[in-house]
């Protein structure tokens, strides 16, 4: 059997938005913690420390994400790495469905409407990130990568013309 099997991890950048919410909680857990003392006293500490614990174990991991791509022949499943522990399956798709696989912001992409687009890229200006248009979910739907050059490789072998490198 000549099976070919590729994985590569991408990094998401930290967003703008990830570092104004995470203040956000810690300004709220510390408001609890303040003005609930004139209310309940010591236990508006308790109540803010399990709080941030909540915050610390459940949320705060969601800011800190790495894309998965694992190619397998023709299969491509991408999986979110929360915080370098938590794995979760987020898609999987046949490569050889695809309709047409181009870089993002080519003119060829310019008669696709899809109905929804999912971005598991690293968020960097200079990044080469790839649009994938598929049909999922009764509609295109239209799925942002960033394979590198052996990836591509592997990803042209299926697709043949579909995949463009502009």
């Amino acid at each position: 059997m000549n099976d070919a099997f590729y994985e590569q991890l991408v990094t998401r950048k930290t967003k703008p938005l990830d570092i104004l919410l995470r203040l956000l909680i810690i300004v709220f857990i510390a408001l609890v913690a303040v003005i609930g003392m004139l209310f309940v006293g010591f236990l508006a500490f308790f109540i803010a420390v399990l709080l941030a614990m909540g915050a610390y174990y459940f949320i705060f991991p969601r800011f800190n994400v790495e894309y998965e791509y694992t190619l397998l022949n023709y299969d491509i499943d991408v999986a979110a790495i929360f915080s370098k522990e938590k794995r979760k399956n987020i898609t999987s798709f046949d490569i050889r469905q695809a309709e047409i696989i181009a870089p993002k912001g080519s003119p060829r992409l310019n008669s696709y409407h899809p109905a929804k687009t999912h971005d598991f890229t690293s968020g960097e200006s200079d990044a080469k990130v790839y649009a994938v248009m598929i049909p999922l979910e009764a509609g295109v739907t239209c799925i942002l990568l960033e394979p590198d050059r052996t990836m591509l490789e592997h990803m042209k072998s299926w697709t043949g013309m579909k995949l463009y490198e502009d």
